[in-house]
């Protein structure tokens, strides 16, 4: 029932093939599905099709310059995975992906849910793959009290039950499909929905499931960035650490994120309070303060900087700066 179902509603991707018609390219799922990654589909469909287009194999992005895949990436936000993306394609370029989910969930970025996903989409195995979309399907059909995130297992075992041998990945996106336009977060359209007929939390406030446990309130944490303009109108910029927030990404300079202190300047300048711009991530909410400052010369300046090689947060700063710089 699921499966014709999904046959006539299937979503039309970009890194999607039609219903029923097999197994897809391992490179086109893999890549849609770090993108994917805590991220929604409307924001990466752009992104995917400048991919393949830059890249349209494991062994084109394996041999991109690390600065070009990452500049490409910014304003996806998460940058460790686009580092991870980099690693992968550098193992499995030359050789293939693994075409089981042990070989899959070796690779680095690669997850239980990737690992899962490219196995069933790209290679027909009968893995449960269970997101968010699943998580809230499978706890509304059989009305699951446990919240999340300990929900999770409970529902992997769930559906690993009910994965078919025939068409499993086809099986996975649609599950993934119902929850993502008819299984809805709000007002589920159970009405229409091929399994409602099973559905114990239909007519039960079904929008109330999964159940959720109380949210910690996100600290707070601020910081000081610096934004030097030469008179050619370069901006002052670095290239942030490998790992943590932001690794690997073009950005202004930055003082440690939550201390109190007022950092030293990058440089000797008449630095002046620009504004603020406020930025959330995943564990926290941040505060920077922009200082900006107009410089004769110095080296490290990006005569040709494009917002877009920001990231989010960076491309904030950028524009509360050049305010600034316009009005001053």
């Amino acid at each position: 029932m699921l499966l014709d179902w999904y046959d006539r509603h299937a979503r039309v991707l970009p890194w999607r093939m039609p219903p029923g018609a097999g197994r897809q390219d391992p490179y086109r799922v893999w890549l849609s599905e770090i993108m994917l990654q805590q991220t929604t589909v409307a924001a990466v469909a752009a992104y995917y099709r400048r991919f393949l287009a830059l890249w349209p194999t494991v062994e084109a992005l394996a041999a991109a310059d690390d600065a070009d895949v990452m500049g490409e990436w910014a304003g996806l936000g998460y940058y460790a995975r686009a580092r991870n993306l980099l690693k992968c394609a550098r193992v499995v370029a030359g050789s293939g992906f693994p075409d089981t989910y042990d070989g899959l969930i070796a690779l680095p970025g690669v997850g239980p849910y990737t690992a899962a996903a490219i196995a069933a989409i790209a290679f027909d195995r009968p893995e449960a793959v269970v997101d968010g979309n699943v998580e809230r399907v499978m706890a509304r059909l059989h009305a699951l009290e446990t919240p999340l995130p300990k929900l999770k297992d409970e529902v992997r075992a769930l559906v690993a039950g009910e994965v078919p041998d025939n068409r499993p990945g086809d099986f996975a996106q649609a599950m993934m499909d119902l929850g993502a336009t008819i299984c809805t977060p709000r007002s589920p359209a159970c009405g229409i929905c091929p399994l409602s007929d099973g559905c114990k939390a239909r007519g039960n406030a079904p929008e109330t499931y999964p159940r959720r446990a109380a949210k910690v309130p996100k600290p707070e944490r601020q910081g000081f960035v610096y934004v030097a303009r030469r008179p050619d109108g370069a901006l002052l910029t670095e290239r942030r650490p490998p790992k943590g927030l932001l690794g690997g990404m073009l950005a202004f300079p930055t003082g440690p994120w939550g201390d109190d202190a007022v950092p030293a300047p990058p440089m000797t300048a008449n630095w002046t309070r620009a504004g603020e711009v406020k930025h959330t991530f995943t564990h926290f909410h941040l505060t920077l303060t922009v200082m900006v400052a107009e410089v004769p010369d110095g080296e490290g300046f990006e005569p040709r900087l494009r917002p877009s090689d920001l990231p989010s947060l960076m491309r904030k700063v950028h524009d509360v700066a050049q305010d600034w710089f316009q009005r001053h």
